[in-house]
């Protein structure tokens, strides 16, 4: 469990944080940009349930599962996979956490009409704010690709699953708040040429 005593340790003053391993590394590393990003979707999120608390009580349920699994994702990412035997049982991101995002997004995506076009972000505040968290996610998805190939860099296929589902997940439920698509702001090609 996490405790902290102390908010400033001043450790990182020299411009290096400590991973869950204990391994220092700068704060420019591309392991700490992920799970830096990861954190920032889930801050994102949180601005996105404040529009959706009172008036969406089931995506806004959804989507607290969402922000915890993010913490554990950041967990994941923040203790990498050496192949060495730890003191304790890192934190991962399984399957079931994936499966469960799969089951929300069907459950939000049965109420939807089929799109005819790209969405803008738009409509009401709450799912503009989704659509922030998605492209959010999206960054942090990418820079965990881009993290996989660095040889030695271990990110597990479960957790790139679910970073994957998480804007999935984002997209369909901005629509579901959109009034079930009624709102989206749907892209026109060309349309101010």
């Amino acid at each position: 469990m996490v405790k902290l005593n102390k908010i400033y340790t001043r450790t990182g003053d020299d411009g290096t944080t400590g991973l869950g391993s204990r391994e220092r590394r700068l704060k420019s590393d591309l392991r700490v940009a992920s799970y830096g990003t990861v954190d920032e979707a889930n801050a994102c999120i949180g601005m996105a349930r404040v529009h959706l608390a009172e008036t969406e009580p089931r995506i806004d349920a959804m989507l607290a599962r969402i922000q915890n699994d993010l913490f554990d994702l950041g967990a994941d990412l923040a203790t990498p996979d050496t192949g060495e035997v730890l003191e304790y049982e890192p934190l991962r991101i399984v399957q079931s956490q994936v499966d469960r995002l799969e089951a929300d997004i069907d459950a939000l995506n049965t109420g939807l009409a089929p799109l005819r076009s790209f969405v803008l972000p738009g409509g009401k505040p709450a799912a503009a704010a989704l659509h922030l968290a998605r492209t959010v996610s999206r960054r942090a998805e990418r820079l965990m690709v881009e993290l996989r190939t660095i040889e030695g860099e271990i990110v597990s296929d479960a957790a790139m699953r679910y970073i994957n589902r998480v804007s999935d997940f984002l997209f369909v439920a901005s629509r579901a708040v959109n009034d079930n698509g009624a709102l989206d702001v749907l892209w026109v090609p060309g349309q101010n040429r």
